[in-house]
């Protein structure tokens, strides 16, 4: 925690503050993509935190988190340590609307990433080699897909008890035990000893308030914690899930919600309805456990099979 800070070959001294523009590559045009990452550093030593969003270009929530945090000047006058601010990973998803780079690669499932290897492989190995590599943990910011809203929750390996500690420092209306996924941003970060709390919260393509204030109060709620900003922190209760699994359409058809994210359900209670666009039919869909809803479809029109909850149990 007493330590060089260089992004990039560009040191950041104690007491600093510095935009490190990341060249990742051109468009087809010709221009070139920089990846902005903030830098901010106190006078005293402690712990260097990744706040970051964006890595899936449409997931907007995320970004607006780390924006608002940036804009706020939360990091401006820090007591210890460091922050590395990154609004927005995957600057190719960001400028066409898109969860992927051009090339249809998800970066969320490309690390460490190649220098010479495909465009989602470049973004990923400059992040593990310029970024992950500065750190000691980080919050990563997301939204549920297309049309899949995620309530506010913290997801984390139960393998990594400095992401427990800080999911539970966090505090967000639901944290998930969810184990690492191969190539990812999260699993990369564990392997070089630093831990990443995923933060999931609304979906892709909306603003949702809530999602936003949970995650701009739970990042507060971290940096007071490690004493490197000033905050009051007053916790709220939170649901701890062991597992989840999915609930999906037994038939095709128009979808009716009785139950959103957030409610809770007893096992056999009736969730949803499906029915055809005559009437001619309806199929009750019942929770399988008891349990929270962490995330739901907001897609009016399901097929057979189609992810319609995300249960916590």
């Amino acid at each position: 925690m007493n330590r060089k800070l260089s992004i990039n070959n560009q040191i950041i001294k104690y007491g600093e503050k510095a935009v490190i523009n990341l060249n990742i590559a051109r468009l087809i045009s010709g221009t070139e993509i920089d990846l902005p990452i903030y830098a901010y550093r106190s006078k005293k030593p402690g712990p260097t935190v990744l706040l970051s969003g964006g890595l899936h270009g449409d997931e907007i929530d995320g970004i607006e988190i780390v924006r608002r945090l940036i804009d706020q000047k939360v990091f401006d006058k820090l007591k210890c340590g460091s922050v590395i601010a990154i609004p927005v990973m995957n600057i190719y998803g960001f400028l066409n609307f898109s969860r992927e780079v051009p090339d249809g690669k998800d970066i969320n499932r490309s690390f460490p990433g190649s220098l010479t290897g495909s465009l989602a492989s470049r973004v990923a190995y400059n992040l593990t080699h310029k970024v992950l590599q500065e750190i000691d943990f980080g919050i990563d910011f997301h939204t549920g897909g297309a049309n899949r809203y995620n309530y506010p929750q913290t997801r984390f390996d139960p393998s990594d008890d400095r992401a427990r500690e800080i999911s539970d420092i966090f505090n967000a209306p639901i944290s998930l035990e969810s184990k690492f996924i191969d190539k990812t941003f999260r699993k990369q970060a564990n392997k070089m000893n630093k831990s990443i709390v995923v933060y999931e919260a609304g979906e892709s393509m909306r603003f949702d308030q809530n999602s936003i204030e949970q995650g701009i109060l739970g990042a507060k709620k971290v940096l007071a914690h490690y004493g490197m900003i000033d905050f009051e922190v007053e916790n709220q209760d939170s649901n701890y899930c062991k597992e989840s699994v999915w609930v999906r359409a037994k038939s095709s058809g128009i979808l009716h919600l009785d139950k959103t994210s957030g409610d809770h359900v007893e096992q056999k209670e009736v969730m949803a309805r499906i029915t055809d666009p005559f009437g001619n039919f309806q199929t009750k869909i019942k929770a399988p456990k008891t349990g929270i809803i962490i995330g739901h479809t907001n897609s009016p029109l399901v097929n057979q099979g189609d992810a319609i909850y995300h249960l916590g149990n």
